[in-house]
């Protein structure tokens, strides 16, 4: 019986999100489709971090990034919101505390 090849769910060197966490961040995508303020989003596995981009159209640059970045778990935390100026809007060690800020209504885009 052959080892399986990528036993963490995705090739070495790369970070992902984990199911849950993943799920979390596609039950708000779906909530801000509805509402009309998100159109598309893209994953963008890297070496030392995940980010979950969202677009107001496909052919932008995103308007909000979701990054987990495991190396800063201990200190600033692995999760962060980042605007579209990449200015850094929420940090933390929890996601569904970090994603809270969606939540407020100051942060509708606005063509």
């Amino acid at each position: 019986m052959a080892a399986e090849p990528f036993p963490t769910g995705g090739p070495p060197g790369r970070v992902f999100f984990e199911r849950g966490e993943f799920l979390r961040i596609l039950n708000l995508y779906g909530r801000m489709v509805a509402a009309g303020e998100w159109k598309d989003y893209a994953i963008d596995p890297l070496p030392d971090a995940c980010v979950f981009s969202v677009f107001r159209r496909a052919s932008e640059a995103p308007a909000y990034r979701i990054e987990k970045r495991p190396a800063l778990a201990r200190r600033q935390g692995a999760w962060a919101v980042i605007g579209e100026g990449g200015m850094v809007l929420k940090r933390g060690h929890d996601l569904a505390q970090v994603l809270t800020v969606f939540d407020s209504r100051r942060f509708r885009v606005v063509d």
